[in-house]
């Protein structure tokens, strides 16, 4: 069936262009450029971005905040076993899914770290990966608010992670 849902859209893109008397073909070109153009605008904060987190983690720094970050989490019912994915997820998703998956099959996909990182993973946003590059594709510079008020979300959500995988599983 998901075969099929490519050609599907490209049919009704086609049938509704012809319905209203357009060029089918060239908007879909049109949407390509501008679609470039996008990718054109964010790949620098892309780029930026993820070598930064590649020069954290190989320098070992993630790793001193993470033994630095543990006591605090713990006083936020957080297990300390996750002050890694915590520190991770905010700024790659891909990053914080290899973690993920080293705390399960370290402690085991039904333990509480386990179950925690799994809800944490589903529950949270990489804010920085998302705010670099929403804002810089709508060239929006300032940003006041905008940070803390989804690292305060990413608190929320990983304590709320936190609590659901002891209280409700």
């Amino acid at each position: 069936m998901l075969d099929y849902l490519v050609p599907g859209l490209m049919v009704l893109c086609c049938a509704l262009a012809l319905g209203k008397r357009r060029d089918g073909y060239a908007a879909l070109l049109e949407g390509g450029k501008e679609g470039l153009k996008t990718l054109a605008a964010i790949t620098p904060a892309l780029v930026m971005l993820l070598t930064c987190l590649t020069m954290l983690r190989a320098s070992g720094a993630m790793e001193l905040l993470s033994r630095a970050l543990s006591p605090a989490l713990k006083l936020f019912g957080i297990p300390g076993e996750t002050a890694m994915l915590v520190l991770i997820r905010p700024i790659s998703g891909s990053a914080a899914l290899a973690i993920g998956a080293e705390l399960m099959a370290a402690h085991g996909p039904d333990s509480l770290v386990g179950r925690t990182a799994a809800i944490m993973l589903g529950s949270t946003e990489t804010t920085f990966y998302t705010l670099s590059v929403y804002f810089s594709a709508a060239g929006i510079q300032k940003t006041r608010y905008a940070l803390p008020a989804a690292l305060f979300a990413d608190l929320v959500g990983f304590t709320a992670a936190s609590w659901s995988a002891r209280v409700l599983l």
